[in-house]
């Protein structure tokens, strides 16, 4: 449940590297990119269902240009390195498929925004469009754009081969102004297990694309569709395209307006050193996702028991939805980063979000006193800035200097309370000793310091509880009715993942209010360096 500064910023480095251009122009709020490798073979031909002729498509490259729309999807969208960006204005790509104004995009082009304007080719003001159908996993959406008698593109017929020559059209970068680069097929098929979709058949290309091409058409010189543009790696000069055949498996789907493999939220796989998930910028009104409570800011870390993205693709969050139905429920536990709060809950069920766990929820009943006092909170750090937590602002009594066993310091410690002397000395104060130790794993095994730890002569035992949280995996004891009091002591010995130390909290509560100030003190503690 918790989740502090040093790992908010891991995590925001772990997704930029993974980031490169693809969708957005300059607008758009996000961008990604895409993990691949080789898989050759050969393409069979699309077969998707149109209300017109393919003779009366636009033909030849020339024509294109009056097929191909930009897209202005404006909304709320919380990014994952400049968090909440209000009325944003993302720009992507997008190609009609039929005259009455039916167009394909990507799915992070235009899920979760509040409104689209589509410019026409033209046209100075934009049209209306509305979204029939998404697929998060295919990263693929057909829209409708107000209007008739659209100039429109067909698919190709042939196999998609190497060498094929092949144009990417669209407007990148947020420019109005249309774009056509050149290039051949340089892989017929290549892997598209990427952090923002799980497509199986992607098409590597030399057309270079850019933020804002996303969505946009890749076709041949006689202007015939044989992909949707959606990624690109600059650097390496490698662009991708959707296969035309991965957009006939679902394109029906999406025009009768079914979503495909969706929830219903504009995601992206991050991986950090203590966290993995799919990143929520923003969410689909209506949708399971947003019917439960997932919020942008969001990270779902599990879901159906699985932890997600532990390779930085979309590749299980997309198998799991593809082995089930649309309304099928679906377990999931999110990260809330906003109130620093594990929650849980079922897509597709009757109720909202619960949080994991909850100690004032769990001890209220065994901890007396005064029900209507509550705390404001503060952040403090050790004498050396190694550890963090929040406390309320009444346990300013602190002792930053070390965590001391025998007069020796094994790590860098804290200690709060109103008062320390009453902290130390009796059952009636509140306080919290947090320390953390590398020097103490030569010394001890799992479990030693709960196992050294005894006040069976003020307390009552009750047990001993696993504990888990998004950092740090442990136990804690609990004890009750210490010193002939309704006080409780909680006692924490957890590891992070890599098990290179030890931290070690312990907490006395007095009345309900110190209830909460545990839910707030176990949900921001950390070692933030060292």
């Amino acid at each position: 449940m918790k989740f502090a500064d040093a790992h908010w910023a891991t995590l925001v480095v772990a997704a930029a590297l993974l980031a490169a251009a693809c969708g957005g122009g300059a607008e758009e709020t996000t961008t990604t990119t895409t993990t691949v490798t080789a898989e050759s073979s050969t393409t069979t031909v699309a077969e998707t269902t149109t209300t017109v002729e393919s003779s009366e498509a636009v033909s030849g490259l020339k024509g294109v240009r009056g097929a191909v729309v930009r897209i202005v999807a404006e909304g709320s969208f919380v990014d994952i390195e400049e968090g909440l960006v209000k009325n944003a204005a993302g720009s992507g790509s997008g190609f009609i498929i039929d005259p009455s104004g039916l167009a394909v995009t990507n799915n992070h082009v235009v899920t979760g925004a509040a409104f689209l304007q589509v410019y026409v080719e033209g046209e100075d003001e934009p049209r209306n469009a509305k979204i029939l159908g998404v697929s998060e996993c295919s990263d693929l959406a057909v829209i409708d754009i107000d209007g008739a008698g659209l100039p429109f593109l067909d698919w190709y017929e042939g196999d998609i081969a190497t060498g094929t020559d092949v144009y990417a059209a669209g407007f990148p970068l947020g420019d109005p102004e249309y774009t056509l680069t050149e290039g051949i097929v340089s892989k017929e098929k290549a892997n598209g297990e990427s952090n923002w979709s799980s497509v199986d058949s992607v098409i590597e290309h030399t057309a270079q694309i850019l933020p804002g091409n996303s969505g946009g058409p890749l076709v041949t010189e006689d202007g015939r569709v044989l992909g949707v543009n959606y990624a690109s790696v600059n650097d390496l000069d490698i662009q991708y395209a959707i296969s035309r055949d991965e957009v006939a498996k679902i394109l029906d789907d999406l025009i009768a307006g079914n979503n495909v493999d969706s929830i219903g939220v504009n995601g992206t796989a991050v991986l950090g050193d203590d966290l993995s998930g799919i990143w929520v910028a923003a969410t689909e009104s209506g949708s399971p996702a947003a019917n439960l409570g997932i919020t942008g800011g969001d990270v779902i870390t599990e879901m159906e028991g699985l932890v997600l993205a532990t390779d930085g693709t979309m590749s299980d969050y997309c198998d799991i939805l593809r082995s089930h139905e649309s309304d099928d429920p679906l377990t999931v536990e999110i990260l809330r980063f906003e109130t620093e709060e594990v929650l849980e809950g079922t897509l597709n069920g009757d109720e909202e979000l619960t949080v994991a766990f909850s100690f004032a929820e769990e001890l209220g009943d065994e901890v007396g006193g005064d029900a209507a006092v509550t705390y404001e909170y503060t952040e403090v750090f050790d004498d050396d800035g190694v550890l963090v937590m929040q406390i309320p602002t009444t346990w300013l009594d602190i002792d930053g200097s070390g965590w001391n066993i025998d007069d020796e310091i094994v790590g860098p410690g804290i200690v709060a309370a109103p008062s320390l002397a009453a902290f130390y000395d009796t059952w009636t104060s509140p306080g919290v000793f947090f320390g953390a130790s590398s020097d103490l794993l030569d010394e001890l095994e799992p479990s030693d310091l709960l196992n050294l730890t005894d006040f069976s002569d003020s307390c009552t035992y009750d047990d001993t509880y696993d504990y888990e949280d998004a950092v740090y995996t442990g136990a804690y004891d609990l004890w009750l009715d210490c010193g002939g009091t309704d006080t409780a002591f909680v006692v924490l010995e957890a590891y992070p993942a890599e098990e290179d130390f030890v931290v070690y909290v312990q907490i006395q509560i007095v009345t309900d209010a110190d209830l909460e100030a545990l839910d707030v003190i176990l949900a921001t503690f950390d070692v933030v360096s060292g």
